[in-house]
């Protein structure tokens, strides 16, 4: 490339990401103290932005529309994490903005972690190692509990990440059932295409969509009804899509059994009624956060820019935004 193009990066993100930013582009940040000043200022010149909301466990800007229109010059948007709610990727299509993600690269990681959180929050795995480390079990034996081997299990969404969960709850010998818009081409599971029918002939109900306002609260108080009292949710999706006041409710009252959640509505900071509640298994985010993964998602990102930038199509672009060859 000749002259460096203007690249926005709108957070932290990982230092493996920003030192080839660096290289490949002139780099300006958005989490700056002066932002507004630089936005002003360089605005009009930006090709470029790197984002991923929460991409380094910190927050970023969104790219919003109104954010796009103080970028006139913006061609393209590299988004770090398969699920780009960071991004108004509607919007960006309007403009003939292109916008990638980081799918493929993590799809595995975050299949394997889904699986640990359901037999953890299935038998309790969590809870039985706190009963030992207080000292608890020279006075008897951690309770019986809930099993996998009795139970249907439920995935709403059967993308990349979904399929890749399913393959691998296959092996326990289980019911596998899926709800999504539509019926999934070569995926052998019983469709539901209705979310409530799901709930309530499933055990097990696993979230895995994209955020954003279609999928907002899907999971609400008469989902979690329907699951019922002996139900699980499963939530390695987004925050957003589970109303987590309803769920507390349901944890608290007994409307379900319990949950494992690896994402939640105001990411870091979980409700402490989440977290003095007994049945149910919290993680921080991170089902994909494994060096291997991680480096590889961040690695996605570069290569979907300098690509642009060197006239090529785009390698990951998102369904909403157009695929074409940059002048």
């Amino acid at each position: 490339m000749s002259a460096r193009p203007d690249l926005l990066q709108t957070g932290p993100m990982m230092a493996m990401i920003e030192a080839q930013l660096n290289e490949h582009f002139t780099v300006h940040r958005l989490d700056a103290p002066d932002a507004e000043a630089v936005l002003t200022e360089i605005g009009p010149r930006i090709r470029a932005a790197a984002t991923g909301v929460g991409s380094t466990g910190g927050g970023a800007r969104r790219v919003t529309d109104a954010l796009m229109a103080r970028l006139p010059a913006l061609e393209i948007v590299a988004n770090f994490g398969v699920g780009y709610d960071s991004v108004d990727a509607e919007a960006a299509g309007r403009r003939g903005i292109v916008v990638t993600n980081t799918p493929g690269v993590l799809d595995d990681e975050v299949a394997d972690l889904t699986v640990g959180l359901v037999l953890s929050t299935i038998r309790q795995l969590p809870q039985a190692e706190r009963y030992l480390r207080a000292g608890k079990w020279p006075s008897g034996a951690f309770p019986l509990t809930a099993t996998l081997r009795d139970r249907t299990i439920g995935i709403v969404g059967m993308g990349r990440i979904g399929k890749a969960i399913a393959q691998r709850l296959e092996g326990f010998g289980r019911p596998i059932a899926y709800h999504s818009r539509r019926p999934v081409e070569g995926v052998p599971y019983r469709h539901y295409p209705d979310l409530l029918g799901l709930a309530r002939d499933v055990d097990v109900l696993i979230v895995i969509v994209p955020g954003g306002p279609e999928t907002n609260h899907m999971i609400n108080a008469e989902v979690l009804a329907a699951l019922g009292p002996t139900g699980s949710l499963i939530n390695v999706a987004r925050g957003s899509v589970v109303d987590e006041e309803a769920l507390i409710k349901a944890l608290q009252q007994g409307t379900i059994a319990s949950a494992g959640l690896d994402v939640f509505a105001n990411e870091p900071h979980v409700p402490e009624a989440l977290i003095a509640l007994d049945n149910v298994v919290l993680l921080p985010h991170v089902a994909s956060a494994t060096h291997l993964t991680r480096n590889a998602m961040g690695q996605l990102v570069v290569d979907n820019l300098t690509a642009w930038f060197s006239g090529r199509p785009p390698l990951t672009p998102v369904p909403e935004t157009p695929v074409k060859t940059p002048a």
